[in-house]
């Protein structure tokens, strides 16, 4: 039972950090057309990654 939450918990680390280098990659117009500021990006992974 520990060890699913902790790899549930990694993998949810996972996605936040894959999500957070992805969108810092984007420039300034491109995360405005998705709708997102670079301000924006740390909140949005981890909404995305349910962090």
């Amino acid at each position: 039972m520990f060890i699913t939450y902790l790899l549930e918990r990694y993998r949810a680390w996972l996605r936040y950090r894959e999500t957070v280098n992805e969108l810092s990659r984007l420039s300034d117009r491109e995360l405005a057309d998705v709708g997102i500021s670079r301000y924006d990006i740390d909140h949005t992974a981890r909404r995305f990654a349910q962090i």
